[in-house]
């Protein structure tokens, strides 16, 4: 069996960092020897993991995914800090159950803006850097079972999933022969803070049996480790206690 990839020294950035999976995954790959840029909306919350993983290991920017200047600004404070950049993490994500009327114009836009538009915005960001490494690198796309099977009152939230789905298909295609490999992540249900406040609550009972941040940082981690012979295209995670 092929050796796990070392990735101490290893840049990455990673995208809605402040909570859930992508925290989980900053400090899964900071104990893997990795570097990592965070963005995020709160900065009292990337101060917060900035100085839990240590300044030589992460720094952390103030950024909307929906623009693409602020997704250039953390790739740029990325390279800034320690001269390359290897992967990117597209992680940002919202969402927002009821029926396709029951949602405002606003909050619709939000979740396609943020969803779909937000991820083409950092690989957009990403990409250069990563490709003048001469290295290869990696594109790891964190979306949803959501995206192969929408169910009812999430209509949009399923659509925005689809999307990156067949963005990433694509770009497997488009930059395979150029050393990077993209990745598609896809966790069903999983206990973070995640739509609480719209649609689920703090106590949900069903987060006992769903995924944890940590499972899904882990798949993270784990195709990054890939030796670069092999790429993982779809990675979908279930718990043990989740129909799929």
């Amino acid at each position: 069996m092929p050796a796990s990839r070392d990735l101490t020294g290893t840049v990455v950035v990673i995208t809605g960092a402040t909570a859930g999976i992508g925290r989980e995954t900053a400090r899964q790959l900071v104990a893997k020897g990795a570097k990592v840029a965070l963005g995020g909306r709160r900065q009292e919350r990337l101060d917060e993991l900035v100085a839990e993983l240590g300044a030589d290991n992460a720094v952390g920017v103030v950024m909307d995914v929906r623009s693409p200047e602020d997704n250039a600004r953390l790739v740029a404070a990325a390279v800034d800090r320690w001269g390359r950049l290897d992967s990117v993490v597209p992680n940002a994500g919202v969402g927002m159950y009821g029926g396709i009327l029951d949602q405002t114009d606003e909050d619709l836009a939000f979740m396609m803006d943020t969803n779909y538009a937000g991820t083409v915005w950092s690989v957009r960001a990403a990409l250069p850097a990563i490709l003048a490494t001469g290295d290869g690198g990696d594109v790891v796309i964190v979306s949803s079972v959501a995206g192969f099977r929408g169910g009812p009152d999430e209509a949009v939230y399923a659509g925005t999933k689809h999307a990156q789905v067949g963005l990433a298909g694509s770009l497997d295609r488009e930059l395979r022969e150029r050393g990077v490999r993209v990745t598609l992540i896809c966790p069903a249900g999983t206990a973070t803070e995640f739509a609480v406040g719209a649609g689920r609550t703090e106590d949900d009972p069903r987060f006992a049996e769903w995924l944890t941040a940590e499972d899904v940082a882990s798949a993270v981690v784990h195709t990054l480790e890939q030796p670069r012979s092999l790429r993982t295209a779809i990675w979908t995670l279930w718990s043990m206690g989740q129909g799929s």
